[in-house]
């Protein structure tokens, strides 16, 4: 599964891990990316979304139906 959220675009960040010695390494910070599942009453059907955290919050507050219409909207398939 790709640590890519289809609502808010969330995408993994990069850094450098230090350790005590001072040596860098590279590391992936990774989005909190959960798969939830829907009911899009519109279309009588259930729907899978991969979403972060703050995905789940946004779509407890707009509702699926305004969710699905952004992600549409960004060219994705919902």
């Amino acid at each position: 599964m790709s640590a890519h959220c289809q609502l808010t675009g969330r995408k993994p960040g990069f850094g450098t891990s230090i350790s005590h010695s001072h040596r860098r390494t590279s590391r992936r910070f990774d989005p909190n990316i959960q798969r939830k599942r829907y009911w899009l009453e519109s279309e009588g059907r259930h729907i899978r979304l991969t979403l972060s955290a703050k995905g789940i919050k946004t779509v407890d507050t707009i509702g699926i139906e305004a969710a699905v219409a952004r992600i549409r909207a960004r060219g994705e398939q919902a």
